[in-house]
């Protein structure tokens, strides 16, 4: 067989519809065989051995002539040990690779993983639901990717603001939009409207930790993870600007593969930084495996294009430098700046002749009470409150005048620079002054530094009452999100998005802050849900960073829908607790639903049915579904089966600007 297969092989390579980049088409060549393509069967009659094992010899009319075996090359083809594709031939198998073999000391590395090729629509609608995911192959299934990818249609239109809900008329290209759905289906309906528009996108996506909301394909869980996140990044690359950047924030579990996927979809390149962020304190835990408390989480931060994109510098609150430690009396003459210890400076400043006498004064609270103290005097003199640093690449000229202030301690060399601003060299360092550490933050001025890749200076402390919503697992805080989108944007139309919406942190920064947001979310939290949270932000919550934005409330969003068909009778048979409330929807299903082409009805046997565990009974009927049809796609907007009324048509048609 292995000769017959390289005969084969060495054949097809001739015809080039077949083969590209070396690579069989094996969709293409089924095709052909199906419609007898007198070319492909003229090549492998020329070949003896395939000819004698895919030709048959029949004699009519006396005549002896040959039939091609069509069923048996096609199933030949498509065997899994034919030519196999990522579909097949990496089964468990998880690991870096270059150029087709794992990693080894070269500069290309891919991540590869079994079904690499696939696409995963994920259709969860309740965090701990658990559902054996359908792979749809983009080599051996394009047809039902590029449906599963067709716009769908949209449905249950709202505008909602402080007066309450409201009939939509018409769209705005400013609208707030709240997308309830399938994330995936949703991002390819938004590509229509909103391909290179979206500035930062963050996301919290499922962890898959095992306890978190990412249940599909036990046995290929980390594989099913991958899949997953590989079609939502990639349509999410197509949603962002050229100048946009995406967030995607996770733990330890999986930030190894997620940063080479990462690299993969958007380029190596294009990776601005790793951010660490302390999400918990190590007090209050027990070490139940050997190692440090794991208190951290990563935020990996890409670019869309990093020669384009413009990061905005931020600054984060902190206590007082230490090593500004010295006064400068001022005077007119430059010559004549006379240096004080800045804690000499403080104790004079509060009536003390010397440190002993605060020491005596303040006894075991002295250490406390200085400190105390000379942070404040700090921040109230700034301009005169100094420390003496190193030069960062000083010119030629200014290395001279180093050398000079060396020689001459206790004397400053002012330089006068370009700008017209000072440098005042001082015994070999320069000066810096306490005034440069000084900038405004929610309108206060404090002491700050620049703000780096290790964030601890967000609490995250007391967020589950953030919003007026709570979530189980995984809620971040507002001051988080605002923070990255503090790093991005530069204008209020720049568009903020977050497709695994949860509770909302993201879309409710958003709305306070006054940017242009879309939320997307599948997974029904009921009372706790996107909508129910920027309800409470529209009427003037109060928690998060409302107080340091003067947030009182007021503006809009619009909700919808993506237009369920199967997927509605997903969520009866979900919902119901009975055989009998069951067969009831299978009627229903028999009348209105597509079923899955290879579910033979007449076999559906319904004492068998009754004999199976309520929950295999619904695991029978979803799986009779297909999946393809969960939504309704635009092009059937006019289907009278859909029953889609003339307002949504005419709202689809200005949503997706398309005539209906």
């Amino acid at each position: 067989m292995q000769n017959l297969m390289n005969d084969l092989t060495k054949l097809l390579k001739k015809d080039d519809r077949i083969f590209a980049d070396d690579k069989l088409l094996k969709n293409k060549l089924t095709e052909l065989a199906l419609k007898l393509d007198h070319d492909l069967i003229d090549l492998l009659l020329s070949d003896k051995n395939l000819k004698e094992h895919f030709f048959i010899e029949k004699t009519v009319k006396k005549d002896k002539v040959l039939v091609f075996d069509k069923d048996k090359f096609i199933s030949f083809v498509n065997n899994k040990e034919f030519l196999p594709d990522s579909f097949t031939s990496f089964k468990n198998k998880i690991g870096l690779m270059s150029n087709g073999d794992y990693l080894k000391e070269k500069g290309d590395v891919v991540l590869a993983w079994p079904y690499k090729d696939c696409v995963l629509e994920g259709g969860q609608d309740k965090e701990d639901q658990k559902r054996d995911e359908i792979f749809y192959n983009e080599i051996l299934s394009p047809d039902e990717i590029d449906r599963l990818f067709e716009p769908k249609v949209l449905t249950n239109f709202k505008r909602i603001d402080s007066k309450g809900q409201h009939k939509v008329d018409a769209f705005s290209n400013n609208d707030n939009l709240i997308i309830k759905g399938n994330n995936l289906l949703a991002l390819h309906c938004l590509k229509h409207r909103f391909r290179s528009k979206v500035k930062l996108i963050y996301i919290d996506p499922p962890y898959n930790i095992g306890g978190d909301s990412f249940q599909y394909n036990d046995r290929f869980n980390h594989a099913s993870w991958l899949t997953f996140m590989k079609n939502r990044l990639e349509i999410a690359k197509e949603l962002l600007r050229n100048d946009g950047a995406i967030f995607v924030q996770i733990d330890h579990h999986e930030v190894g593969y997620l940063t080479v996927l990462l690299d993969e979809v958007f380029g190596a390149d294009n990776k601005v930084q790793v951010i660490s962020a302390k999400v918990a304190s190590s007090s209050g835990f027990k070490s139940v495996n050997p190692g440090p408390i794991d208190v951290t989480e990563f935020i990996l931060f890409y670019a869309k294009n990093k020669s384009e994109f413009k990061f905005r510098i931020n600054y984060i609150p902190v206590g007082y430098h230490k090593n500004y430690n010295l006064y400068v009396e001022k005077h007119k003459d430059i010559k004549k700046w006379k240096f004080v210890p800045l804690k000499e400076k403080v104790l004079k400043f509060n009536g003390f002749k010397s440190e002993k006498q605060a020491k005596e004064k303040y006894q075991e609270v002295y250490k406390y009470i200085i400190e105390h103290l000379i942070a404040d005097f700090a921040f109230k003199n700034v301009d005169n409150v100094v420390s003496i640093r190193d030069l960062h690449k000083p010119t030629e000229t200014v290395k001279k005048l180093q050398e000079e202030s060396r020689k001459k301690r206790g004397k400053i060399i002012p330089y006068k620079k370009k700008d017209g601003t000072y440098t005042y060299l001082y015994n070999g360092g320069a000066l810096a002054f306490y005034s440069s550490k000084i900038n405004k933050i929610d309108g206060e001025l404090q002491v700050t530094e620049l703000l780096s890749n290790f964030w601890d200076h967000i609490s995250w402390a007391g967020i589950a009452k953030e919003g007026g919503v709570r979530l189980k697992n995984g809620k971040k805080p507002e001051k988080l999100i605002k923070q990255l989108i503090e790093i991005v944007t530069t204008d209020k139309s720049d568009i903020v998005m977050d497709f695994f919406s949860g509770s909302g942190t993201t879309v409710a920064v958003a709305h306070k802050m006054g940017h242009q947001y879309i939320g997307i979310e599948q997974l029904d939290y009921g009372e706790n849900d996107t909508a129910v949270r920027l309800k409470n932000v529209i009427n003037g919550d109060k928690t998060g960073v409302s107080k340091s934005l003067n947030w009182e409330g007021g503006s809009s969003f619009l909700y919808v829908e993506l237009g369920q068909w199967n997927e509605e009778y997903m969520c009866e048979v979900k919902k119901v607790d009975t055989t009998d409330e069951l067969l009831k929807i299978y009627g229903k299903m028999k009348k209105e639903s597509f079923f899955r082409y290879d579910i033979n009805l007449s076999k559906f046997d319904k004492r068998d049915f009754k004999k199976l565990p309520i929950k295999d009974q619904k695991e029978v009927l979803c799986e009779c579904l297909d999946k393809n049809h969960l939504y309704v796609n635009l092009s059937e907007i006019d289907d009278s089966t859909y029953k889609i009324s003339a307002e949504d048509k005419k709202l689809n048609q200005e949503f997706y600007r398309t005539t209906v």
